[in-house]
C-alpha cells in the first residue's frame, strides 16, 4: 500500500471511517469493517489474487491520547 495514498485521503477517511479498518488494493479503498479480519476477508473475496493492505483509522479520542 502506498503511504502517500493514506496520507492523501487521511482527512476523508478520518471523517467517514474512524474506528474502523480499511482494506486497500492497488491504491483503492475496497472494504471497510469494524473487524480487521472481516475487512481483509471482504477485500480478498473481491480481489483474490491481489495484495491487500490494511490500516486502522483511529477515532478522534484515540488520536488525542496519542498526541498528549
Amino acid at each position: 500500500m502506498s503511504h502517500e495514498f493514506l496520507v492523501k485521503h487521511s482527512q476523508e477517511f478520518s471523517m467517514k471511517y474512524s474506528g474502523k479498518y480499511v482494506a486497500i488494493v492497488d491504491n483503492k479503498l475496497v472494504a471497510v469493517d469494524q473487524s480487521e479480519v472481516e475487512a481483509f476477508k471482504s477485500a480478498k473475496k473481491k480481489y483474490p489474487d491481489k495484495l491487500v493492505s490494511l490500516a486502522y483509522i483511529p477515532r478522534k479520542d484515540e488520536l488525542e491520547m496519542l498526541l498528549s
